[in-house]
C-alpha cells in the first residue's frame, strides 16, 4: 500500500503504552486500550513491528489510516512516533497522541492542539524527539491516586470495580472523537467530544 490515500491524507494515530501482559488493562495503558478499539472499528490488525512499534494500516473515508502501539515502553514512546512520522511523511496536524492523564477524572475526554506534557513521560518523550509541543493529543482522564499513593505505582494498577463501567463507554466515545478528527478537524472535535461521562 502506498503512503497515500485516496484523498491525499495519511493520519497516524498513536496509543501510549507499556508493552506485556502484565500491563494490560492498566491505567497507564488505555492509549492501548484506544487503539485496539480503533483496530476493530476499521479493521485493521497490527500485524508487523515497525519502527519499534505495532503498526497496521488501513483505509476509512478515502484515508489511509495508520495505527500504532509503541513497543520501548512508556519513556521511550517518542522515538516510535517520530520515526513513524518520518516514514510516512505524516503532517503534525494528522498526527493523534492518545494517552492517560492523571490531571483529569476518569470518564473525562479532552482533546488538545498542542502543550505540555504535565508529567506523562511518554508524552514528554514524544515532545522531546518530535522537537515541539504543537500535535494534536486525546488525554484521556484516569484520575489521581488517592491519598498519600505513589503515582508511579497507581497507573500501573488495574481500574477500579467503581470505574469500569465508565472505560468501555469512553473508549468507544474516543473512537468516535477520533473519527471527527480526521472527517473534520481537530476543533470540531474538541467541541463535540471534549467533556466527562457521568458515573450512573
Amino acid at each position: 500500500m502506498s503512503n497515500f490515500a485516496p484523498d491525499g491524507r495519511t493520519f497516524l494515530i498513536v496509543g501510549l503504552g507499556n508493552p506485556g501482559r502484565e500491563y494490560r488493562d492498566t491505567r497507564h495503558n488505555v492509549g492501548f486500550m484506544v487503539i485496539d478499539r480503533l483496530c476493530e472499528a476499521f479493521n485493521v490488525r497490527l500485524s508487523r513491528l515497525q519502527s519499534k512499534a505495532l503498526v497496521g494500516t488501513g483505509l476509512w473515508e478515502g484515508k489511509k489510516i495508520v495505527l500504532a502501539k509503541p513497543q520501548t515502553y512508556m519513556n521511550l514512546s517518542g522515538q516510535c512516533v517520530a520515526s513513524l512520522v518520518r516514514f510516512y511523511k505524516t503532517p503534525l496536524e494528522q498526527l493523534l497522541v492518545i494517552h492517560d492523564d492523571l490531571d483529569l477524572p476518569v470518564g473525562t475526554l479532552r482533546m488538545r492542539p498542542g502543550g505540555g506534557s504535565a508529567g506523562q513521560r511518554g508524552l514528554a518523550s514524544t515532545i522531546q524527539q518530535l522537537g515541539t509541543q504543537e500535535f494534536p493529543r486525546l488525554r484521556i482522564g484516569i484520575g489521581r491516586p488517592p491519598g498519600q499513593m505513589d503515582p508511579a505505582a497507581y497507573v500501573l494498577e488495574r481500574f477500579v470495580s467503581a470505574d469500569k463501567t465508565l472505560i468501555p463507554l469512553l473508549l468507544d466515545r474516543s473512537v468516535e472523537a477520533a473519527k471527527d478528527f480526521m472527517q473534520y478537524d481537530l476543533n470540531h472535535a474538541m467541541n463535540t467530544f471534549n467533556g466527562t461521562l457521568e458515573k450512573e
